[in-house]
């Protein structure tokens, strides 16, 4: 049995110490946020803080980090409020969102580290891959992100997602002149 400490709770993990920690927390933990891509560590969807450390957790076994402190992406801000998460919505950097996640954890152990990082550091600190392409914005959102952490600047949350109900039924015109619900 394995001991760790998964988002500030103590977890005893009732299998064998040779499996990968990303199964543990998705299978046995329920914390899906942490998602699989390649499986060999090269992809980063995985990515989790282990004791202060982007470490890509398809890579690493229990048994290798008995004791150790895991942050996974819900144990970062249940309301999505981390500083590198603001950023990256404000700055439109989310596309499709799979490997959002393993960004966000890369990107916040590097400002924990580094809170005023140069383009050179984020590249060589974010080797994630991201098939939608959002490399771009991505080096300014976690500069802004830094901003935010040493109280230059403050990152409005965004509006909560879905539609009030109100407005889902509201009266919309047709396009020949007649109302429709």
């Amino acid at each position: 049995m394995t001991r760790l400490t998964v988002n500030n709770e103590a977890i005893q993990y009732r299998l064998p110490p040779d499996t990968p920690l990303l199964w543990a927390l998705r299978d046995a933990s329920n914390l899906t946020g942490t998602k699989y891509g390649c499986g060999s560590g090269s992809c980063g969807a995985c990515t989790v803080d282990i004791d202060g450390r982007a470490v890509r957790s398809c890579q690493v076994t229990l048994g290798e980090i008995e004791g150790a402190f895991v942050t996974t992406i819900e144990g970062l801000s249940r309301e999505r409020a981390h500083p590198v998460q603001l950023a990256l919505i404000a700055e439109g950097v989310p596309q499709c969102g799979y490997c959002i996640p393993g960004i966000v954890m890369a990107a916040a152990a590097l400002l924990k580290r580094d809170p005023s990082p140069s383009e050179d550091a984020v590249a060589a600190a974010i080797t994630n891959i991201c098939r939608c392409g959002i490399y771009p914005r991505l080096t300014g959102a976690i500069q802004r992100a830094g901003r935010a952490i040493r109280g230059e600047e403050t990152i409005p949350a965004p509006p909560r997602p879905g539609i009030e109900p109100a407005e889902a039924a509201r009266i919309v015109p047709a396009l020949d002149g007649r109302s429709r619900r």
